[in-house]
């Protein structure tokens, strides 16, 4: 297979998987937070906000901010970068729509509530954690459904503030703003609703997390074979991984070994003891879990290189070669006396 093809075939996933969890996104919001008038962060927190308040349609709003939003983005971080954010702008629009026309409704005009009479708080649960989830979707596909995410990229671009961080501050500063609204009710209203937007935040966020670590577990591997050639290669072939081979000393036998470690996904332990197996079932295997891992075919080391840094690092490089040399020099004396 061609290294285009591989390319246009690695996209249109990302692009069928990004379109998916935007369904599921548009799925949960408008069926469990909409009705039961819950507020989340967000451009499209904000947008239900504006349609509590004044009964804009959630879409419109939506598609208006994050049209202004991404004039500014395009000016910062370029077309290539908002390319999977436009394509998830216009489709979340298209899908709110969408939910809104097939929403059923009361005869006053409001949202039928699934869940019931009073059940605000589930409907924060049921609808949040589909939201994260959903969002965790698109994100690990490289894909953005835009608005504060756009105002957070271009805001790291050039200051040393984490997208979380920022994200996180636009998210509170849009719940807290339902405060200010007099349509909401007496401030007791205002406030309980204001509470309810941050538990919804706080939800989803943990939602997200959740899936997103989940999908990006590693484990590590330490395999004991007398075929470890053979499952070396079969590892390194059939699942295009790198292998090391570390030399061991069996204490009770007294016999030199060769252990196999490996770094992995966890969706892809079947496979390796698949393979294991199929080689010698016999061998001895460890699998744990890995806090993370970094590196080519792993997640980016994503912390900040300031200038004084990089000086620091260009002294420790000469001391520590000084430091080598010096090692190499007192071993070769010691030689030449004993």
């Amino acid at each position: 297979m061609t290294l285009d093809r591989q390319l246009i075939l690695s996209e249109s996933k990302d692009y069928l998987w990004i379109t998916l969890g935007l369904i599921q996104y548009a799925f949960g919001f408008t069926f469990f937070v909409l009705p039961y008038g819950i507020v989340t962060g967000g451009v499209t927190g904000f947008s239900a906000i504006l349609f509590y308040a004044l009964q804009i349609p959630v879409q419109t709003t939506y598609l208006i901010v994050n049209l202004a939003l991404l004039v500014v983005g395009l000016k910062v971080l370029g077309f290539r970068f908002l390319m999977k954010t436009i394509y998830a702008i216009f489709m979340l629009y298209f899908l709110l729509w969408l939910g809104s026309v097939l929403m059923p409704t009361n005869p006053d005009g409001s949202y039928v509530r699934f869940l019931g009479q009073q059940q605000e708080f589930m409907a924060l649960i049921v609808g949040c954690c589909i939201t994260g989830s959903s969002l965790a979707v698109v994100f690990y596909h490289n894909g953005s459904t835009g608005g504060t995410d756009i105002i957070a990229a271009s805001i790291n671009k050039y200051y040393n503030f984490s997208l979380g961080q920022v994200l996180s501050l636009i998210d509170v500063f849009i719940i807290v703003s339902c405060l200010f609204y007099p349509q909401f009710g007496e401030m007791p209203a205002r406030v309980h609703k204001t509470v309810f937007g941050l538990c919804a935040m706080g939800i989803e966020c943990f939602s997200l997390d959740f899936a997103m670590n989940a999908s990006r577990q590693s484990v590590q591997f330490l395999i004991f074979s007398k075929k470890y050639k053979e499952i070396a290669y079969a590892i390194a072939t059939k699942m295009d991984h790198g292998v090391t081979i570390l030399d061991g000393h069996g204490w009770y036998t007294g016999h030199d070994v060769k252990v196999i470690c490996l770094l992995a996904r966890k969706r892809e332990s079947v496979n390796i003891f698949r393979l294991i197996k199929m080689i010698d079932p016999n061998a001895f295997v460890s699998q744990s879990a890995v806090v993370g891992v970094y590196g080519e075919g792993f997640d980016e080391m994503k912390v900040k290189i300031k200038d004084k840094h990089l000086k620091e690092n260009e002294e420790l490089t000469r001391k520590a070669e000084e430091f080598y040399n010096e090692v190499q020099e007192r071993n070769r004396l010691e030689k030449e006396k004993g």
